[in-house]
């Protein structure tokens, strides 16, 4: 497939590729929650997470609270007085890695529900979705901030709450039957545009809504009507081989940089990544 177009269009958004280079092993790490980068915040408050517990500070460095959990925290969610975090289980389960989420109280840290999620997103009001995929699930929760379930829909993936909620699907099937769909009210799922990784990377979103997807090699730019372009062709890969690539997007300004990593089909510890750092314009 290779580069279709040095300047990809799409309605108001057009990318430009700078550069492209390739080297073999892994990507260095991406940013890393070192020094204490917390895992949600708003206003003068800061989650924070360490194994076994979730601590609330302050920007004067005092500990507000700090709660008990039976896992590794790795993301949270605040909304409306309430934080939803999601956790690593400290064994391995049946279920992998996967560990209680838990919905706490923003004052005081007490906890209001310990619910069952990979991966959640905060909406207004103190209401957030929770999603799990694997085995027969491949569900997204929406839960009150009482942690009473309102609503669900047959739909997972990376969540984009703007006006409404957008969901770029990652089934881990091949082949993939993930979309760019949206969740409406009463487990409605209005389907968008088809993917062909099935294991997308979290995507970017634009100032005004449209997302940017990197699908298997191709950079998309899908709107808030689910109507998608292509941006640039970067990588043609095989949708049988999907499995073997993994990919990942950074934005630094006007600037995009695409990683795609390959492991190799017959030695599975060893990688290479391609890098395309690309420009993104507004207008035409």
């Amino acid at each position: 497939m290779g580069i279709s177009q040095e300047d990809g269009r799409s309605g108001g958004w057009r990318v430009t590729v700078r550069a492209r280079g390739r080297r073999a092993g892994l990507p260095p790490d991406g940013p890393s929650r070192a020094g204490g980068r917390p895992l949600a915040r708003r206003q003068d408050l800061r989650i924070h997470g360490a194994a076994g517990r979730i601590s609330c500070i302050d920007d004067s460095g005092r500990t507000r609270w700090t709660a008990l959990c039976s896992g590794v925290p790795n993301a949270a969610h605040i909304s409306g007085g309430r934080v939803l975090v999601t956790t690593d289980s400290l064994a391995y389960t049946a279920w992998g890695n996967l560990g209680p989420a838990v919905l706490l109280d923003l004052a005081d840290g007490s906890r209001i529900a310990e619910l069952r999620g990979a991966r959640g997103a905060a909406l207004g009001g103190g209401r957030f979705v929770l999603g799990l995929e694997g085995y027969d699930a491949f569900d997204t929760w929406a839960y009150d901030r009482d942690g009473a379930l309102y609503d669900s829909w047959r739909s997972y993936g990376h969540y984009v709450i703007g006006t409404g909620i957008r969901v770029v699907e990652t089934d881990r099937n091949i082949p993939t039957g993930s979309r760019v769909v949206r969740l409406l009210p009463g487990g409605t799922v209005e389907r968008g545009p088809s993917l062909t990784d099935p294991q997308t990377p979290e995507p970017l979103v634009l100032t005004d809504g449209t997302i940017l997807v990197l699908d298997a090699g191709v950079l998309r730019a899908v709107g808030r009507r689910l109507e998608d372009t292509v941006l640039a062709e970067l990588l043609a890969i095989d949708a049988g081989e999907a499995w073997r690539y993994h990919g990942a997007l950074h934005r630094a300004g006007d600037e995009i940089t695409a990683t795609i990593t390959e492991q190799h089909p017959d030695r599975p510890g060893e990688h290479s990544h391609r890098t395309w750092t690309l420009t993104l314009h507004r207008g035409g």
